[in-house]
């Protein structure tokens, strides 16, 4: 019986870093699936928004660590997922900060797939600046093409592809679903998107939540901790793919990617959005790891000082995963 419950723990685990995964590419997919499935409207309408939410890196083609230009579908890639600080209140545009950043390794051959988490604080090299900082300022220094850079002397890899979303995407998508069902843990009150103080009010208990007091849940911190919070992020995105696997309508399918298009940047194309549906549909391997640090100040200021030992370690894990050390898709 104990031998069965640790199996299950792991089939459970390995369930909720699908859902995670999915979530990550619930933007992409939305335009790329919904278009395939649905027929000549959607996939129009979807081929439109891909076009309008497309974004260079500063016209770089390709990462100057490929000796060539990639194919997702034929080659291990890349994806960098930018969480953006940043609202119509806020309006910070191109000085936004990254919230949340996660690097995605994708192996064709075997359908396998690395997550790493880098935390917002982590004391990096920014190329932009020539200097270190915090790892959520590149952005504001130089945009994604400034973040993809400090990502890719990180971590020695190349970055292929990035995918940056909003606090807005949020809310719209949740609102384009039509709410979702999530048992609130507790009685709080939190700003909302326009970051007006207690302008989300909520009970504890299940309830039908919309986008504003969906974000509300993902923020805050105030009663538990980040690990909590952590913990009904993770809930939310499963609440978020149960009521997309049950959209029943074109109309609500519609809505759901004029959110993500109005919302979303990347430099992916239509073509290439489509090849990720192999991702989606099938039992995909995901290793979520963790960069390991400390905390620290320097002249005052709060850094999470990064582990040489544990960014080599996953700079070789990745770099094995993208079949860098058997190829010659980097220059020497």
């Amino acid at each position: 019986m104990a031998q069965y419950r640790r199996f299950q723990k792991r089939v459970n685990r390995k369930k909720r870093r699908r859902r995670l995964f999915s979530f990550l590419l619930l933007p992409i997919l939305i335009i790329g699936l919904t278009a395939t499935a649905y027929g000549s409207y959607l996939f129009a309408k979807a081929k439109g928004i891909a076009s309008n939410s497309f974004e260079s890196l500063g016209g770089r083609e390709t990462s100057p660590m490929r000796d060539r230009k990639i194919d997702p579908k034929k080659d291990n890639i890349s994806i960098l997922f930018m969480g953006v600080d940043d609202s119509e209140t806020r309006n910070f545009g191109s000085s936004a900060r990254t919230d949340a950043l996660i690097l995605a390794t994708l192996n064709e051959d075997d359908k396998t797939v690395k997550l790493v988490s880098i935390p917002r604080d982590s004391r990096v090299y920014i190329p932009e600046k020539e200097k270190k900082d915090k790892i959520t300022h590149a952005h504001a220094y130089g945009g994604p093409k400034a973040t993809v850079e400090t990502v890719e002397e990180l971590f020695d890899v190349p970055v292929d592809y990035y995918v940056k979303l909003n606090f807005k995407a949020f809310t719209d998508i949740v609102d384009s679903l039509g709410g979702i069902d999530f048992d609130v843990p507790y009685d709080l009150k939190e700003k909302d998107s326009k970051d007006r103080h207690n302008g989300i009010v909520l009970k504890a208990g299940e309830q039908h939540l919309n986008g504003e007091e969906a974000l509300a849940i993902a923020r805050t911190r105030k009663l538990d901790s980040d690990i909590e919070r952590g913990k009904r992020q993770q809930q939310l995105i499963q609440a978020m793919m149960k009521e997309a696997s049950s959209i029943g309508s074109l109309t609500k399918y519609g809505n759901v990617l004029e959110a993500v298009g109005d919302n979303m940047k990347t430099n992916l194309m239509f073509g290439e959005m489509l090849s990720f549906y192999d991702y989606a549909s099938k039992d995909v391997d995901i290793e979520t790891l963790n960069l390991k640090g400390t905390d620290d100040k320097v002249n005052g200021v709060y850094y999470y000082e990064l582990s040489d030992e544990s960014i080599e370690d996953i700079r070789d894990t990745l770099h094995e995963h993208l079949g860098l050390d058997s190829t010659s898709t980097i220059e020497e």
